[in-house]
């Protein structure tokens, strides 16, 4: 077994036990398999392909409202419901929770995908610092967009559909929503590693290396680039819509496309990890998760000032990321051959 299976099957055992574990942290470890899907979903194009973005937070929103409203339209007057007070008014059953969610799920995946696809031939014939700095524009644009829409809160935001009031107390939903994280996360793996090992895979580091060459080859490399874009829409809207959800209430700037928070915290969590790796981004989200977590509880009031620090750290000692350190102090773990030579040069280097 390669060392990336094991440390996925050893990543199964302990997301399957872990609300036995810790069943008063249901809440923190589903937003930790979310944050998890951002960080992989991020490295298609930042890490795979070497496109650095910021436009994945677009579709981080657009999951989140789309969802929600699928499931508030679907049964009630979604503008009635977005007034003061619309989710007392109308009350979901749990037939109508669980359809309007997997609906909501399905059009939160499938729209940004479309969206995806209008802004990829739009931006993505732009390289280097003007496509990162175009699609933080699109981020802030999105979320100043969302907040004139009166049909859903505008400015003051909406709720999302509460948990249904006969199906018991908060701890089976707390159960629901993150086996459905962990669930989307471990797919989301899965076709990642097996889209890494195809052609797909191979072009989008053709693309990293040397774009112009691999265009030089016949490659269309526009049509690899929107693929790409697409994978990421596709998974991040789902993201968004659980994502929603479990929040219970959708705010445009500082909940749905949040681009100084989640927005800069999937860049943050695959470059810890390793960008370019399939292991590093989930490594990375769930050690950034950590200390997030911890500087939310002791430095609060402080905690931006230790996210600014750890985002320094990491670029000064672990410029490769964790998977890049220990792959390089310990390249015989990792499937790597080293004769005696190479490692006695490396030791008289050091």
């Amino acid at each position: 077994m390669t060392r990336n299976k094991q440390i996925f099957f050893l990543l199964m055992v302990l997301g399957i036990i872990a609300p036995f574990i810790f069943p008063a942290f249901k809440l923190q470890m589903s937003i930790m398999w979310i944050l998890v899907v951002l960080a992989l979903t991020w490295d298609v194009q930042g890490g795979q392909m070497g496109y650095n973005t910021f436009g994945n937070i677009v579709f981080f929103g657009l999951g989140m409202y789309l969802c929600a409203a699928t499931q508030i339209g679907l049964f009630f007057p979604l503008a009635e419901w977005t007034a003061a007070g619309g989710e007392k008014t109308f009350v979901h059953t749990s037939e109508q929770y669980f359809q309007g969610l997997f609906l909501g799920l399905i059009v939160a995946a499938i729209v940004p995908v479309v969206v995806a696809v209008f802004l990829g031939y739009g931006i993505l014939g732009l390289r280097g610092h003007y496509f990162a700095i175009c699609t933080l524009g699109l981020g802030i644009a999105a979320g100043e967009f969302a907040g004139g829409i009166e049909i859903i809160g505008a400015g003051q935001g909406m709720t999302s559909p509460p948990w249904p009031k006969g199906l018991g107390d908060t701890e089976l939903r707390g159960e629901f929503f993150y086996y459905i994280c962990f669930i989307l996360m471990i797919v989301s793996f899965l076709f990642l590693r097996w889209a890494y090992g195809t052609r797909f895979g191979l072009v989008l580091n053709a693309i990293r290396d040397n774009e112009d060459k691999a265009e030089s080859m016949g490659i269309n490399t526009m049509q690899y680039k929107i693929s790409g874009w697409v994978v990421s829409a596709f998974f991040v809207g789902m993201a968004g819509a659980l994502m929603g959800n479990m929040i219970g209430y959708i705010e445009p700037v500082e909940t749905a496309f949040p681009g100084r928070t989640f927005g800069v915290f999937m860049v943050l969590m695959a470059i810890l990890g390793g960008k370019g790796t399939l292991i590093g981004p989930i490594i990375g989200a769930i050690a950034f998760h950590v200390f997030k977590e911890g500087f939310w509880t002791f430095f609060l009031g402080w905690q931006y000032v230790a996210l600014g620090a750890l985002i320094v750290i990491v670029v000064v000692f672990f410029p490769e990321g964790i998977m890049g350190y220990l792959r390089e102090k310990f390249p015989e773990r990792f499937g790597e051959v080293v004769d005696d030579k190479d490692r006695k040069s490396q030791v008289e280097l050091n």
